[in-house]
């Protein structure tokens, strides 16, 4: 080979070397191209007032359902509640029949008269004020009912039973026979009742600090099913009613047992929101299955434990009704063989 020839491959080599090194230089050497992050639209608008959480129908307004969020200004309505510096702002409806305007301090206790989802404005319609006409209806949950019991400072638990709070029955009576002392008995007949009201007031007394006031009532009214109402009604013929008030953790403790025994199933594929329904629904039921009870002898050597000789009528009055549990879905009942 030539000496012309070598020189050129030589430098093409060389040329070809320097190539390389400049083109991996900028291929390693230059960022690559990052996407701009899209800086996420702040709202702006009025702050109106929505729900946190689905209210449905009869749910009583606590602090905790509510909140304020920017809405757009051409989507408020007149109904709705804005805040406009750091104050409660809710238009005055000229139209006479227009339900009453509420500040936010005051919608704490209404109750929702219609289904409200989470995130949609509250509006004035869409609550009933304690005091209003349809107010009791409202707060009702659908398919129970409103029954009233008398009571005295001694089986009203000294006034310390408030609105929303939870209660059971105890029916006290005297079961007479033809000889010897009566049967002095006690039996807790219904369980986990929701307390609507004491008197006419269907939201504790405060003072003027916010403290709840304890004070005196001589009627409350409680929702229940209409077979428990029924019940409730017949009770106050036989005997004294008292309250029992309960604990707080009571529900969570048995709804976990009810779970547990296989008495409250949840459908497989059930969503979050069907499995909160199901047990909100469990939780809030009145119960009223076989009673507890405690005897005169129970509670003192000299009292009676059983019942006293009847007459054959009372005998036959008294003679318990043999029984067959029936279940339908996820209900169990116990149902007087005879009846339907």
């Amino acid at each position: 080979m030539d000496k012309k020839k070598v020189i050129l491959l030589v430098g093409a080599l060389i040329i070809a070397a320097v190539t390389a090194f400049f083109a991996n230089s900028l291929r390693t050497g230059a960022p690559a191209p990052q996407a701009a992050a899209q800086a996420e639209p702040v709202p702006t608008g009025p702050m109106v007032l929505v729900a946190k959480r689905a209210l449905p129908i009869g749910t009583i307004i606590t602090a905790d359902a509510f909140g304020y969020q920017p809405w757009p200004e051409e989507l408020v309505e007149e109904a709705y509640f804005i805040q406009k510096d750091g104050e409660d702002q809710t238009p005055v409806s000229e139209d006479p029949n227009a339900p009453p305007a509420f500040s936010q301090s005051q919608i704490v206790g209404t109750v929702v008269r219609n289904a409200i989802t989470a995130g949609q404005p509250i509006t004035r319609g869409s609550l009933v004020a304690p005091g209003d006409r349809g107010f009791l209806a409202a707060a009702l949950t659908p398919g129970m009912r409103a029954v009233s019991v008398p009571v005295s400072t001694r089986t009203g638990v000294s006034g310390f039973v408030f609105p929303g709070d939870r209660i059971d029955l105890v029916l006290t009576q005297k079961v007479n026979g033809v000889e010897g002392p009566a049967l002095n008995v006690s039996e807790t007949i219904i369980k986990n009742l929701r307390v609507l009201a004491t008197d006419q007031n269907a939201n504790p007394r405060v003072d003027e600090s916010g403290n709840t006031l304890v004070s005196k009532f001589k009627l409350v009214t409680l929702e229940a099913t209409p077979s428990i109402a029924e019940k409730i009604s017949v009770a106050q013929t036989i005997g004294t009613i008292s309250l029992s008030l309960r604990a707080l953790a009571d529900n969570q403790s048995e709804l976990e047992q009810a779970l547990a025994s296989g008495e409250i199933s949840i459908p497989e594929g059930a969503s979050e929101e069907e499995e909160a329904e199901i047990l909100r629904t469990a939780v809030a039921k009145p119960t009223s299955g076989k009673s507890t009870f405690a005897t005169g002898g129970d509670v003192s050597r000299f009292q009676r434990r059983s019942v006293p000789p009847q007459t054959p009528k009372q005998a036959e009055a008294i003679k318990e009704v043999p029984t067959v549990r029936v279940s339908r879905g996820n209900q169990t009942t116990e149902v007087p063989v005879g009846r339907r």
